[in-house]
């Protein structure tokens, strides 16, 4: 009777921290309309590429650090290139169209605003950064630093599609209006 009661007593307090934790990660989750930055990207995209200079090169290196990401470090790797794309990458762009300036602008608020979602994860602890999160971040930062910045950053917006891509991909039923 006793070993029952402390089985049933360690069933409801496992099942009460999952619940916790399930409920902690749900207030990680995006609440953005990716259909919308991915329209304003597009409308851009054209622009943005063809001033680039270094086609055979790339930043972001999908095939290597991206999709090698596992479930538990989407969370940190999202906020790390959000945060390399507004304090980096939208900082050092320098644009003179005031139609894309205005199209830039308005998908770098929207990863402001993300990015103060994931920052309040991470300071709840419930955004883990492992190693192989660190280590592909510092990638991409390593092939940011490799090229002129001007150069880095207009090879970095083009690139933007691949990183809307794997965020769509990654935070898949999250990305809600």
């Amino acid at each position: 009777m006793k070993s029952q009661r402390v089985s049933l007593w360690l069933l409801g307090a496992i099942l009460f921290l999952c619940s916790v934790h399930a409920r902690g990660l749900r207030r990680c989750l995006i609440s953005m309309d990716m259909h919308q930055i991915e329209e304003t990207f597009q409308e851009i995209k054209g622009a943005i590429q063809a001033k680039d200079t270094f086609q055979n090169i790339t930043i972001l290196s999908t095939s290597e650090s991206l999709h090698s990401i596992k479930p538990l470090d989407v969370c940190c790797v999202t906020k790390s290139l959000l945060e390399f794309y507004v304090d980096r990458v939208f900082k050092d762009h320098q644009e003179v169209n005031p139609q894309i300036l205005r199209k830039i602008s308005s998908i770098a608020n929207s990863f402001l605003y993300m990015q103060k979602a994931l920052q309040q994860c991470q300071e709840q602890r419930l955004c883990h950064c492992g190693q192989e999160a660190t280590n592909a971040t510092r990638i991409i930062h390593d092939n940011y630093n490799q090229l002129e910045v001007r150069s880095a950053a207009i090879k970095s917006l083009g690139e933007l599609d691949l990183f809307l891509a794997w965020m769509g991909k990654n935070h898949q039923g999250t990305a809600t209006a």
